[in-house]
Order: structure tokens, then sequence, then C-alpha cells
């Protein structure tokens, strides 16, 4: 039995829609500028990857107002990816059809806007229709209660590999028989409370003073742009796929999952939880490290990350690493935390559609410890038939999985 994907809804810094998306990939267009959403005035840096957009647009002005930023994102990207499938969702498939989103901090704020009230003012003054968003499962759920989906509705919070991780775990689903058709992927938002943590942290390019700039595998790379961005993509069973007459869009042909317990905040190891994780999907799969064309992959411009995902790559793949084109598209929408991966599997989609790998921008001096082979001038036209997509997060989860062009 085969999955396939046929349907994706993104929202991000650089573009609405798949295909405003894709074209600004190739285009190499940044998607970074001064964050309005909150007062940045205590923190060093000012920029962030904040998306402008209107949810009214896409869900009407119904039922909006109580719902949060994360909410309004997963919600507007699901029915982006609804349309884009031609999916109908009735009382004829409800039950079968299922949601899985991977989100991390997306309730932070809520929390904090919530507790907050009740802190200072006392609990008899919380606005109780705020209550449901502070739970973490909050945006999954309106993604079912909006769209009529009576099916399974599961949160995964991985961290940085939880959008990857929720698209193998509704895939799982559908090889178990369990559902047809899954609504999967990820979302995250940009709000103060989790800014905060990052700059604590160091994380964030600019504290020193600088510019702030994603240059993954960059020698100048210090630091990463923390975003904002939801991702939803339609999985179904192949013959359900075909028996409705939809478009498919490429085949999940593997995945694969690995904990490091040698991980911690800085990647300052070895990789072999990535590593791990890339060669489950290649088995997975039943490819071979000579059959990917292409990897999308989850560095940052951490000086960490970038460094512990070229060991990895270079361990699941062999000598074939060094030949393989790599990009990330963190350079231009920045990091989305749980949303990242399923961001960039949709940009894996674009790549199979057009035949064009997105390049890394702002890539200008190479590092000895970062020496694949790096798609930086511009997209790369390449017969692609199999495509990679990592994500690795500090505190140990790794995730892969491998997109193919479908072929009946």
């Amino acid at each position: 039995m085969g999955i396939v994907i046929t349907g994706i809804g993104v929202i991000t810094p650089v573009g609405i829609g798949k295909e405003t998306f894709w074209g600004a990939l190739l285009m190499g267009k940044s998607g970074f500028r001064k964050i309005t959403l909150f007062d940045t005035s205590p923190f060093e840096v000012h920029i962030g990857g904040e998306i402008d957009f209107d949810p009214a647009v896409f869900l009407g002005k119904k039922g909006l107002r109580d719902l949060d930023r994360s909410t309004r994102l997963i919600c507007s990207a699901a029915r982006l990816a609804i349309d884009d499938s031609k999916l109908n969702i009735n009382e004829d498939n409800t039950h079968t059809t299922g949601v899985s989103i991977g989100s991390t901090f997306g309730s932070l704020h809520s929390i904090s806007q919530f507790d907050r009230v009740g802190l200072i003012e006392g609990p008899k003054f919380v606005n109780p229709s705020h209550f449901p968003n502070t739970v973490i499962n909050s945006p999954a759920s309106h993604v079912s209660i909006r769209f009529y989906i009576k099916g399974f509705n599961t949160t995964i919070s991985t961290g940085f590999c939880a959008g990857l991780d929720a698209i193998s775990y509704g895939a799982d689903f559908i090889k178990m028989k369990r559902a047809e058709v899954v609504l999967t992927g990820g979302v995250e938002e940009l709000c103060e409370e989790t800014f905060m943590g990052f700059h604590k942290l160091g994380c964030l390019s600019g504290l020193d003073g600088s510019d702030p700039i994603s240059c993954p595998y960059d020698r100048r790379r210090n630091g990463l742009i923390l975003s904002e961005g939801a991702a939803v993509i339609i999985l179904e069973e192949e013959k359900h796929a075909l028996q409705r007459g939809t478009n498919i869009l490429c085949m999940l042909k593997g995945y694969g999952n690995a904990f490091d317990p040698e991980a911690e905040i800085g990647f300052n190891h070895e990789g072999e939880g990535l590593k791990e994780a890339i060669e489950i999907a290649l088995n997975d799969a039943s490819l071979r490290p000579e059959d990917i064309d292409c990897v999308i992959s989850c560095a940052n411009s951490t000086k960490g990350l970038d460094r512990m995902e070229t060991k990895a790559l270079k361990k699941a793949l062999g000598g074939f690493a060094l030949r393989i084109p790599v990009t990330s598209i963190k350079s231009m929408i920045g990091e989305t935390y749980s949303a990242s991966g399923a961001l960039s599997l949709c940009a894996a989609i674009g790549a199979l559609q057009t035949g064009l790998i997105p390049p890394t921008i702002n890539y200008e001096e190479s590092d000895p410890d970062c020496d694949l082979n790096y798609v930086n001038k511009g997209p790369l036209k390449r017969d692609l038939k199999n495509i990679l997509i990592t994500s690795a997060d500090p505190y140990g989860q790794n995730a892969a999985i491998i997109i193919g062009r479908y072929e009946q």
C-alpha cells in the first residue's frame, strides 16, 4: 500500500500558498523584517520571520475572535491544503480522516497572558473563552472542529522534529488502516515569550551587535533568526486518492526517527541519532544512498547544528554525500521550530514538481567543517526522483523523511 501527498497549504514569511512559496524560494527571497507583534526594545535583536496575513481571508470572520495566532495559522494552512487536494470532508468520510499536527511552543503566549491576568487581578477576572488556547493541542483540535473531522486527533511536541514526526505519525495511521486521509504538518507562532527564551539562550543571530543574518553552512554564521509558519499536508492512501480522482503530488516513500542520548543544546556531538534516522528512512523506502537526488536540510545557521548535520549526512550517505546537492530553506524563512520540518517537506514537493532545487542564500564563505555540495548560486535544475528531508532537535530527537516522484 502506497501513501501519497495530494495537497499542501503553507503560510510563511516569504509567501502564502504553495505556488507563491515555491516561487519565493526559487528567487531567493528573504522573509525577515522588523518585528511588530511585540515590543523588541528590551532585546538586542529586533528582526524575525513575521507573517503578514489575515485569517479571515481563508476562514471567514466567524469564530476567529477567541482563537490564538497558532490556531489561526494552522487552520488557514489547513483550508489551503483541503482546497489544493479538492478534499470534501463529509459524514461519509469524517471518521476515516485524521489530524496530526506538530506544535511545541504554540500555546506559550496564551498560557502567559491567561496566567498574567489570573495572578495579577485574580482568577475571577480571567476570560474563560481564552482558556482553551492554553492547552497545547488547541491548534490541532480546532482544525478538526472547523473542518468537521471526527477521526483521530494528535499533537506531537518534539521540538524541531515535531513537523516531520507528526507526518510520520499520520502515515502510520494510514498504514495500519486506521485512517484513509490525514491532515498533518506543523505550526509555530512568533511571540515574545519564545523570542525571549531563544534570546536568553544566546541562539539568535545579531546578539553580538552585528546585523542578523541567516547563512547556513557559512563560516560567518552566528545564530538563527526566529520565525513563524504553518504547513498542512494531505496524506492519503494511494488507492483512495486514485478513486476520487485527485492530483497526486508525490509519494511518501520512507521515514525514520531516532533519539540521541548524547545530544545537548549546542549540538556539539557526532550526530549518531540523525545518522540512524536517515538510515532507517532509507531502509523503509528500500533505497540506497546513491538513490537520493537532493537533501533539504535542517541547518539553521547555528555553528553546532550545521556542523553536526554535515557529519551525520557523511556517515549515513557515505561517499555519495559529497555529490548530492544540499540546501536549507531556513536561510530564507528562518527557524520555525515545530513547523520547520513540514515546511521543508513542502519545499521538497516544489522541487519535485519543478525540477528546481531552491538555493541556500547568503552563503559566501566556506567552512571546513561544512563541506558538502551546497546549492548556493541560485536554483539548481536537476532530474529529481527522491528527496531526503532532515530534522534534528537539540534535546536528542531526530527525524528523516524521503519523498519521491509519483509514477503509476
